[in-house]
């Protein structure tokens, strides 16, 4: 018996598995490009939204909204599969600079400056030109937050507790832009009408920013496993969540968007409270020998 056909049939045998793998490799690039389909489609919402129906400004929102969720399943999708690779983790972070900086930077400043009532005469002139700042700002955290989680191999947040995948170093810029858009999906997208809502809008746009760029600690979720062998907990739990949002969507994604803020908040001022609590132990000079 020729001993190179039991060799060829094992090649033969490998060769549907080798395609499969390398088919799985686009699967979380589809994703990511649902990602930036969304980023397109939201600013072209905001476009539409300065010339029509302020109803507008709510689709851009919506879209950011679905965008976060596609942004989360691409990377499980390839860490579940086993499908990163480094074209993906690029592309994924231009698509995030577009989705997640550009978008719901001039979502902020068209939605809560460009259409304030130009009655106020000069203060509304000074509040766009200063809501464009806050909200350039806004995109420039958000590219530096990208920029620093592509080159640290092992970041570490400033109030550690249990450093680790289980938290983010600083706000990561999907929930940032989850916050701008909750908070415009809240109001159905009517734009701001005051100047004193408009400079709250505007120091919690900075504020947000600020938490991007922060190295304070922020919830990940990477340590939950759905490939479990009891999910059915996870499963009632993500089924009564995404029910909660259909029906009330509005104040389910503004508390969610608010506890997400406050979180990474209350774990620092825990972690500064407890080193209050803890201070370190006085130093001793060694006694001089004559």
């Amino acid at each position: 018996m020729d001993p190179e056909v039991p060799e060829i049939s094992r090649q033969h045998k490998r060769q549907p598995r080798r395609r499969l793998s390398r088919g799985m490799y686009i699967l979380p690039s589809l994703f990511t490009t649902a990602n930036i389909a969304f980023g397109y489609y939201a600013i072209l919402q905001i476009t539409h939204a300065t010339v029509a129906d302020s109803w507008h400004f709510d689709n851009s929102a919506k879209a950011i909204g679905f965008a976060v969720l596609f942004d989360g399943l691409d990377g499980r999708i390839a860490r579940m599969t086993g499908t990163s690779s480094d074209f993906g983790r690029e592309l994924d972070s231009l698509a995030d600079v577009i989705t997640f900086g550009v978008a719901p930077a001039l979502l902020a400043w068209t939605w809560g400056f460009r259409q304030l009532p130009t009655s106020l005469g000069d203060l509304y002139t000074k509040l766009v030109q200063f809501g464009a700042i806050a909200s350039f700002l806004f995109l420039m955290a958000g590219a530096s937050r990208l920029a620093r989680f592509n080159i640290s191999s092992n970041p570490q947040p400033s109030n550690p507790g249990r450093p680790g995948k289980k938290y983010f170093v600083g706000m990561p810029i999907p929930a940032g832009a989850g916050v701008i858009a909750a908070v415009v999906h809240f109001s159905s997208g009517d734009p701001i009408a005051s100047w004193w809502t408009a400079l709250t809008w505007m120091l919690m746009v900075v504020a947000v920013g600020y938490l991007m760029v922060s190295t304070w600690r922020f919830y990940s979720f990477k340590d939950i496993d759905f490939r479990s062998r009891q999910p059915f907990r996870l499963v009632l739990l993500f089924g009564l969540l995404f029910a909660a949002i259909r029906f009330y969507s509005q104040w389910v994604l503004f508390l969610i968007a608010l506890l997400y803020v406050f979180s990474g908040v209350f774990w620092r001022l825990k972690w500064i409270f407890r080193r209050k609590g803890n201070p370190p132990p006085p130093h001793t000079e060694a006694p001089q020998i004559s």
